[in-house]
């Protein structure tokens, strides 16, 4: 059981990955109330100013002057079951504590003339993280308690265009400049600083933020007036983390060396996350009904290993070598979104579905970052009044159980355990065109 022999800093990157990265885990990959009660099946429709973040090209349909607010509540609610085999005895039995991730967009666009709306808009792709009672987890943890938890922020900045090259063709990008937070609060693990003596290093605290940069591009064709076809791309992008990390025993194991190790260190990963790629089609069988469809793909099969540096030169003497040199192993991942509208005069009724497969492999499974094949089911209402539109969703994602064994081909496993998790997202927008 690695995460309980060392300090858990893998946890720690690979929650910044997935939260930065628009990725499974507890990040919801949506934006836009209406494109969530689609199912996120939205590419190829892309006809608020939700498109930003869907598929830029979608905002030269905007014919309006347009301003759009969104926000939505992330309320996980998840299990961890650990079982000594054998005897089947649990050690622990936990469940996530109530907590309340928020996240929201908001965006202004104009047209500029009659081909060319321009805007800026910024949204929080991440607002979400884990929280435990560090005390169901006290009798893998030298029976102390400690806390488990993570917060993640990400608050992207994106000016955008759009233009619209005919009636049946349309293009659009974005700069996207994020900035990422992140806090953690942790066991640091027990790690062996000499053969046979194991030292607990206590909590863990990690502050770190940084700056990244990226673009998305998008196009949307209209062949015939009962089909649209939508295509988006965003890059790969960089981030530098900075930041503080604290170990609460780390100073007093110096002691036993006679050695001065301040228990605080200055921290710095660099993280460079996945392109993403999505290509949509909307159809119009009637003029009150519209039926979308959505394939998603992410490239998380370049993430393999990700370092954490620490400044202080004496942390190196204690810490486990693999401690900062993290293995992730994850493989890409394809969603598949389908969509649904039918209008009643001033009123929309709405439904989605959609599959989201888990990036991480059982080998790095882990409590903060648990990582699920998602089913989500989707629905809403909008209403529309003299420029006025106002829409509800709710998304409910059912995480299928993962049962994670101690060994796999002869190799410990992160966290080995029973893990099952399933998310309620109410959400609503509004927005004004004028």
């Amino acid at each position: 059981m690695k995460i309980w022999k060392k300090a858990v800093f893998s946890v720690v990157i690979v929650i910044f990955l997935s939260s930065i990265s628009l990725g499974n885990g507890l990040n919801l990959n949506s934006l836009g109330s209406k494109a969530v009660s689609m199912g996120g099946a939205f590419i190829g429709l892309a006809d608020d100013f939700s498109a930003l973040f869907w598929n830029p090209a979608g905002l030269a349909q905007l014919d309006k002057k347009t301003f759009g607010f969104y926000g939505t509540d992330i309320i996980p609610s998840g299990a961890y079951r650990l079982t000594i085999p054998v005897i089947n005895i649990d050690i622990v039995n936990a469940e996530t504590e109530s907590k309340h991730y928020l996240a929201g967009m908001g965006g202004f666009f104009y047209p500029v003339n009659e081909d060319l709306v321009a805007g800026f808009g910024v949204y929080t792709p991440s607002g979400l993280g884990a929280s435990w009672n560090g005390a169901d987890f006290a009798a893998v943890t030298d029976f102390l308690s400690y806390d488990w938890k993570s917060q993640v922020g990400v608050v992207t900045f994106s000016p955008a265009a759009a233009y619209k090259i005919s009636d049946s063709f349309m293009i659009g990008a974005s700069f996207n400049i994020n900035y990422a937070m992140f806090d953690i609060s942790t066991w640091a693990g027990m790690p062996e600083v000499l053969p046979g003596l194991f030292f607990n290093m206590g909590q863990q605290e990690m502050s770190l933020t940084g700056w990244g940069y990226g673009a998305t591009f998008g196009i949307m064709v209209k062949p015939h007036k009962m089909i649209n076809i939508g295509a988006s791309f965003r890059t790969p992008a960089s981030v530098k983390f900075t930041g503080d990390t604290m170990i609460e025993n780390l100073d007093i194991l110096g002691q036993l060396f006679a050695l001065n190790v301040p228990d605080t260190s200055a921290a710095e990963t660099e993280v460079v996350w996945p392109m993403w790629f999505g290509i949509g089609v909307a159809l119009f069988p009637l003029d009150n009904l519209t039926i979308t469809a959505d394939f998603q793909y992410t490239d998380w099969a370049k993430i393999e290993e990700i370092d954490l540096r620490f400044t202080e030169q004496m942390w190196a003497l204690f810490l486990p070598a693999d401690a900062t040199a993290i293995k992730m192993n994850w493989a890409s991942t394809s969603q598949i979104r389908f969509g649904a509208e039918y209008k009643i005069n001033k009123l929309a009724l709405r439904g989605g579905l959609y599959f989201d497969p888990a990036p991480a492999p059982d080998l790095t499974m882990n409590v903060l970052l648990p990582s699920f094949d998602f089913t989500g089911i989707t629905g809403g209402l909008g209403y529309a009044l003299n420029g006025l539109n106002i829409d509800f969703a709710v998304e409910y994602l059912i995480g299928k159980d993962r049962d994670i064994p101690f060994l796999i081909d002869g190799e410990e496993t992160e966290q080995p355990g029973a893990y099952s998790m399933k998310i309620f997202v109410p959400t609503i927008s509004v927005s004004y065109g004028w």
